[in-house]
């Protein structure tokens, strides 16, 4: 993932930062506890291709 599109990516629902995993190869948004998945290199922005997070697997979203 391209730091630089990661910089200026923020999460659809909350307008907020995005962390990599880079694991599981998604965009995790700590405050909206959705995970957005990378197919092919390009990242699924869409709510409804998003994973819901666990409250407690969840990172929490920076103060």
């Amino acid at each position: 993932m391209d730091h630089r599109l990661l910089d200026i990516l923020v999460c659809p629902v909350t307008k907020g930062p995005l962390t990599f995993d880079k694991t599981r190869q998604e965009l995790v948004s700590a405050a909206a506890r959705l995970a957005y998945p990378i197919r092919d290199g390009i990242p699924v922005m869409l709510e409804s291709e998003a994973r819901r997070l666990d409250p407690e697997a969840a990172p929490r979203a920076p103060s």
